[in-house]
């Protein structure tokens, strides 16, 4: 079993010499410069290797290309044998990279969001707050200074009891 370096090295070198021998020595027209390479993995085992790849086109062009890398994978493999010089050259399987795929419907995604975002910022433009600005109670110094000034201001409000200090003003205990 090779440790993970080693199927790391292999796995890089063989995206490079793959990605250059389809640049420059495979004649496929299938195969133009709209085909890049972009992951490769490699079992622990190294005897089997994922190239990963995309397409810049539509359905047919992407039918096209995995045609034409299935027919030129003899020739990709025996390149990248003889750029690896290792005991055995790993197979390779063609796998399309769902990457682009997985991006354009996270960008989607994203635009319902920023849409969703300005329908809210539209709606709440002109709202005020259930509660007013500022929603939570303060306690006010204020308030029991003017209660004990309105206590001593209206003298029936004690009982009328007639006792000095009590704020009756004739002081005799009957009500005026």
């Amino acid at each position: 079993m090779a440790d993970n370096a080693r199927a790391k090295r292999l796995a890089d070198l063989i995206r490079e010499v793959v990605a250059q021998k389809l640049q420059r020595g495979i004649k496929d027209p299938r195969l133009g410069t709209h085909v890049t390479i972009t992951d490769t993995r490699v079992t622990g085992d190294l005897r089997e290797a994922t190239v990963f790849y995309t397409v810049y086109g539509d359905d047919e062009q992407r039918a096209d290309a995995a045609a034409g890398l299935e027919s030129a994978k003899g020739i990709l493999r025996s390149e990248v044998g003889r750029a690896a010089g290792v005991k055995f050259t790993p197979s390779l399987t063609f796998v399309a990279d769902a990457l682009p795929d997985t991006s354009k419907a996270i960008e989607d995604l994203l635009d319902r969001a920023r849409a969703s975002d300005a329908k809210v910022r539209e709606v709440s433009a002109g709202a005020d707050y259930a509660g007013g600005a500022d929603p939570y109670r303060k306690p006010e110094d204020d308030t029991d200074d003017t209660d004990e000034a309105a206590e001593a201001a209206d003298p029936a409000q004690d009982g009328g009891t007639g006792a000095p200090g009590t704020g009756d003003r004739d002081g005799g205990g009957t009500p005026a």
